[in-house]
């Protein structure tokens, strides 16, 4: 006899959000009888044979391979709970060809950087936000749960170890990607929840992914990235190997990244959450990008940061620009096109941690490329100034509760 199907279907009134938030508070119920995730308990193995910091330039930074000498990893088991945590050389994982995560895609992952600022400091930016968010994601893929605040304390660790060596003070402005992943590492086959998990985090160079010219997109009607009461809020791996096909057409077109649509409404830039700024047929200058409240989109740090940001200092006259009003709701591809053609569009942008802010300059939609302007020639006013104003928090130009200044253990 096949299993007998399990309704999925929200209760009457309850909303996908309420219902991950009571998964969380569940998860970190059943963890809370079991050993949790202790940063106190780290255990330093420091390598014997250190690796060479590349000089700017080189090109294996362009491959996104290059890590620096030490990771972090930490196993969950469920009878047990989290063992105590290590910062060991980095090198590779040993995993069973029947791993879950080979085969189901239990998989979740974060990432932000660390920051050379120009005052000598190192800095995290938000790392809270991260770790808060890593346990959703980990929460919506049945993986364990951890309290967000030790997993912090880990990246601080790795940081303060490895940062001096690898973003020294004397290149300010420098920066370096990492990268927490939590995989379902159970030697065992079977559609379940995993009993085993792997919890391991990484620092490695990443190229520079700024377009001078400006981002060039493909708006897609071919496929979609994420759907309601599905998993697009979440950040895990399921979501990006499907959209590798997309992207690798829209580079072979001339594009940079796609410009994701759902129903024909506008979602995200690649990976990459999207703004744009517009005149509304009012005449009102508005900064719009597409709403968190149907899960479709990932909750973007940066898209936090931006928007936080331009409600403080882009609601009034104090930054030499004209105002805006910020609006967070779901708008079409075909409103976007129509406010091309009507010159009622300012500028647009794509934000996250690897493409930062990136000035958008054209979208190709129905075979028609439409021009985005850029008064700056590589950028709008708007997109440069959120620029700056986030720049500046990341590498201690600007004093602020966002920038984490880590204190670094010299060797």
């Amino acid at each position: 006899m096949s299993p007998s199907l399990v309704s999925v279907t929200p209760p009457e009134g309850v909303k996908t959000a309420e219902l991950t938030a009571s998964a969380v508070a569940q998860k970190i119920e059943v963890a809370a009888h079991l050993q949790p995730l202790d940063a106190s308990k780290l255990r330093f193995t420091k390598t014997s044979n250190p690796m060479t910091v590349p000089l700017p330039g080189d090109p294996i930074i362009n491959t996104s391979s290059q890590c620096t000498d030490h990771m972090i990893t930490a196993v969950w088991k469920a009878a047990t709970g989290w063992e105590a945590p290590e910062l060991r050389p980095y090198g590779t994982l040993s995993i069973a060809p029947t791993a879950s995560v080979l085969h189901y895609a239990t998989e979740c992952f974060e990432g932000l950087k660390m920051y050379r600022g120009y005052d000598g400091k190192l800095r995290l930016f938000r790392p809270d936000c991260n770790c808060k968010r890593m346990l959703v994601s980990s929460t919506r893929i049945s993986l364990p749960a951890f309290d967000p605040a030790e997993l912090e304390k880990l990246l601080i660790a790795l940081v303060a170890t490895d940062g001096p060596k690898w973003l020294p003070s004397s290149r300010p402005g420098t920066s370096l990607y990492l990268r927490p992943t939590m995989i379902g590492s159970a030697a065992a086959l079977g559609v379940a929840s995993p009993k085993e998990a792997t919890l391991f985090i990484i620092a490695t160079f990443m190229p520079n992914l700024t377009q001078p010219k400006g981002l060039k997109l493909l708006a897609s009607q071919n496929g979609v990235r994420a759907w309601p009461g599905g998993f697009g809020y979440a950040k895990l791996g399921a979501n990006y190997g499907p959209s590798l096909m997309a992207n690798t057409e829209a580079v072979s077109r001339g594009y940079h990244q796609v410009l994701w649509l759902l129903n024909g409404m506008v979602t995200e830039a690649g990976a990459s959450n999207f703004f744009v700024v517009w005149k509304t047929k009012e005449g009102n200058n508005q900064l719009v990008t597409a709403p968190l409240g149907d899960k479709i989109i990932l909750d973007g740090i940066t898209r936090r940061s931006i928007l936080q940001l331009a409600r403080e200092r882009l609601s009034n006259n104090k930054s030499g620009v004209e105002p805006l009003e910020i609006v967070e709701r779901q708008y079409t591809m075909n409103e976007l096109a129509e406010a091309v053609q009507e010159k009622r569009v300012v500028e647009a942008f794509a934000a996250g941690t690897a493409f930062f802010v990136s000035p958008v300059a054209v979208i190709s939609y129905k075979d028609e490329e439409l021009q985005i302007p850029m008064v700056r020639g590589d950028s709008g006013e708007y997109a440069h100034l959120i620029k700056t104003w986030l720049m500046n928090i990341m590498y201690g130009k600007e004093a602020h509760e966002w920038g984490v200044v880590v204190k670094e253990i010299e060797e």
